[in-house]
């Protein structure tokens, strides 16, 4: 079994914005299902008792109660902005046995984390295009397009595999390269924050994505890392039938 659940698919705004008042922020007020949270994802794998659990970023601000001590191996994080590892301010000073953080090599990190870890392990020995295996998940890092060092994650389990690739401005050219010589993805997970013709950096727009889907024609693309800007366009003009929208809490 591997399996990946969203646990949040916002922008590092989040939706609703604060303070907005468009046809997305509305809803999202209006309606908690479309509510969007610090992009960040839990991968699964294994069976019964030999399940096995990674979080993916640290971006919530309620990982010490929504996840308890020894209910997980540690985190995946893919670069050290704010929005990506705010919950471990927090959780650091606990009394838990030390918690591996795998992470790209990044000396400056975020604010003192690095520095005063607590009961967090950091692990910045990720290479892109190496795998590691972690507990029989095997976990390839790859370079993504951002303002700081930062990971996409190809993850493998069995025949199975799904590759996180969040935050990026489109795909470096040796990412593109290593995930084209792949059989087709059975689900890539794609940032995707702007609306089209957007030029904004650090983060795709619908064009962006459509052009990453025809290089790459995975069996199922889902975008992630959605600004509010992109939740209205959306709801004005529709999904294109190959692209699915991630939400909180959605299961692959």
């Amino acid at each position: 079994m591997l399996r990946l659940t969203l646990l949040g698919t916002g922008a590092a705004g989040g939706v609703p914005l604060y303070g907005c008042e468009c046809s997305a922020c509305k809803r999202a007020t209006e309606h908690p299902t479309f509510e969007r949270k610090p992009c960040s994802a839990m991968v699964e794998w294994g069976n019964g008792s030999a399940k096995e659990r990674l979080l993916i970023d640290a971006g919530l601000m309620d990982l010490h109660s929504r996840f308890p001590a020894e209910t997980y191996h540690g985190f995946l994080l893919t670069h050290f902005h704010v929005d990506h590892v705010q919950g471990l301010f927090h959780l650091r000073w606990g009394t838990a046995s030390p918690i591996p953080v795998w992470c790209p090599p990044d000396d400056q990190g975020c604010a003192d984390l690095l520095k005063h870890s607590g009961c967090l392990n950091f692990l910045p020995t990720m290479t892109h295009g190496e795998p590691q295996n972690i507990n029989g998940l095997r976990i390839t890092p790859l370079h993504m397009t951002h303002s700081r060092p930062t990971f996409g994650y190809l993850l493998e389990y069995g025949v199975k595999n799904i590759a996180y690739l969040t935050d990026t401005d489109a795909l470096p050219t040796n990412t593109l390269s290593f995930l084209s010589e792949l059989p087709p993805l059975d689900v890539l997970i794609i940032d995707c924050s702007f609306p089209p013709d957007h030029t904004g950096r650090n983060h795709n727009n619908i064009n962006t994505v459509t052009q990453i889907y025809l290089d790459l024609a995975p069996k199922r693309l889902i975008i992630t890392h959605l600004g509010h800007d992109l939740d209205a366009w959306l709801m004005e003009h529709g999904v294109p039938e190959w692209l699915e929208i991630g939400r909180d809490g959605m299961t692959v």
